[in-house]
Formats: structure tokens, C-alpha cells, sequence
């Protein structure tokens, strides 16, 4: 399939066992666009992500990755095609230090001449260098979200993925965690992003996907997601 786009889902279909969650979803993701994939709790995001990077596999339709399907290809496979996910949870590793975990999965997948390195990793979050002997499970919820957003740059994905990118944080790790994501957006970096702070992600990213019951029911821009308020009531509860 030749595609001009970076990411593909074509009607994709999903669930768990005998419960289906995703309906038949399409979108695209093209090279150095921020999405934010919006909906309320249960609506299918976090089973969207799993399905593109390999966790969970449709039971229709199709993934592509610039024209390479993605549907049986393992986790592992489609992480060194350069697709890195900041997961729900964090899940850090409790006995790795911080300087372990940041370069035990380093790598150059992106072929970008400015790389992620250690050094630029700890320059982002001067916390994790404060911190880099401390173990994964010695951190707080803040800093092991840098850790886990710091862990995925190390490899230096061409899509990077969080999910609930500020969910439980305290309102001062937010702000640190949305000056990345609007680092990383200057610099080029395709995202895509789940959160429930819908007046950030508006002022962060191009394009919104709003899923309910599984379906898209809105797509659009920033500024169109900004100028029809209804949206997030409707859709986000906000």
C-alpha cells in the first residue's frame, strides 16, 4: 500500500475477547503533527494506542506505518520502526536507576542529526539529572512521568505517543510536562496525544479526534475545537 501518510488506522475494529470497544475508526497521522485524541474514560483511546503499537491486535481493518502493515508485526518490531508510547501508569522499572532507564533503550530512529541524548534528556528535565542514581520506583508520580516522557525520547521516535500525559500530576508538573510537549512541537516532533485537559491540548496541538463508544464523532482543528465550546461538554464533560 503506497501511503503518503505516517500513520494509517483504516477501519479499525478491536476489543477484548467478546467485548468490542473500537467501531470502524479511520484517521491519519502525518509527519510532524501534534493530534490530541480526546474523549471521555471508556471511550476507546488507551485501546486505540494499543493497537498501534502492537499490544492489542484489530479484529478488522488495518494499520499502516508508511505503507508497512502493522497488524501482525510484535510490539518490539514496531517500536524500532521508531513509534515510542509514554503509557498510562508510567510503568517505570522500580530497580533500574534513572540513568538506566534512559539508556537502556536509547537508539537513533528518527535519523534526525539532532538526536536525544542523555545530556539533552537531563538539559529538558534538570530533575531526572538531580535524580539519576535514584531508583525507577524512588521517584515521585511527577518525576516518573519525566522519566517514563524522557525513557521514549531516549530512543528518538518519529511518533511519540502519550497517553494521559498529565493525569494525576500535581498543577506545577503539568506545567512542566506541556512546556515539553511544546518543545518537542517546535522542534518537529510528531505526537500524538490522550489528556483531559482539552484548554492546553487546543493551544498545543493541529488536530483533534474525539472518539465516543469507540467511533470518531468529530474531527478538526484547534481552532474549530476552540470556537464550538459545545464539543466539550458534549464529548468531554468539561
Amino acid at each position: 500500500m503506497a501511503d503518503k501518510h505516517l500513520l494509517t488506522c483504516k477501519n479499525l475494529h478491536a476489543g477484548y475477547g467478546a467485548s468490542q470497544v473500537l467501531f470502524g475508526m479511520d484517521f491519519t497521522i502525518d509527519e510532524g503533527e501534534v493530534i490530541g485524541l480526546l474523549g471521555r474514560n471508556g471511550m476507546g483511546k488507551s485501546t486505540t494506542l494499543k493497537n498501534i503499537v502492537g499490544l492489542l491486535k484489530p479484529t478488522q481493518g488495518e494499520i499502516w506505518w508508511e505503507g508497512k502493515a502493522l497488524n501482525t508485526m510484535a510490539p518490539d518490531a514496531i517500536a524500532r520502526l521508531g513509534i515510542a508510547i509514554v503509557p498510562e501508569g508510567r510503568q517505570c522499572y522500580p530497580n533500574l536507576t534513572v540513568r538506566e532507564h534512559l539508556v537502556a533503550f536509547a537508539g537513533n530512529r528518527n535519523g534526525s542529526a539532532n538526536q536525544w541524548t542523555l545530556e539533552r534528556i537531563y538539559d529538558l528535565f534538570p530533575r531526572l539529572a538531580e535524580r539519576s542514581q535514584h531508583m525507577g520506583g524512588q521517584l515521585s508520580g511527577g518525576e516518573q512521568q519525566m522519566l517514563a516522557i524522557g525513557r521514549a525520547l531516549s530512543t528518538n521516535p518519529r511518533l511519540l505517543i502519550l497517553d494521559e500525559a498529565t493525569e494525576g500530576l500535581a498543577p506545577l508538573i503539568r506545567e512542566e510536562i506541556w512546556r515539553c510537549l511544546d518543545l518537542l512541537k517546535q522542534e518537529g516532533q510528531t505526537t500524538l496525544v490522550v489528556d483531559k485537559y482539552v484548554d492546553k491540548l487546543v493551544g498545543l496541538a493541529d488536530r483533534h479526534i474525539i472518539l465516543e463508544r469507540g467511533k470518531i464523532v468529530w474531527t478538526g482543528s484547534s481552532a474549530e475545537l476552540d470556537a464550538d465550546r459545545s464539543l466539550w461538554v458534549r464529548y468531554m464533560g468539561v
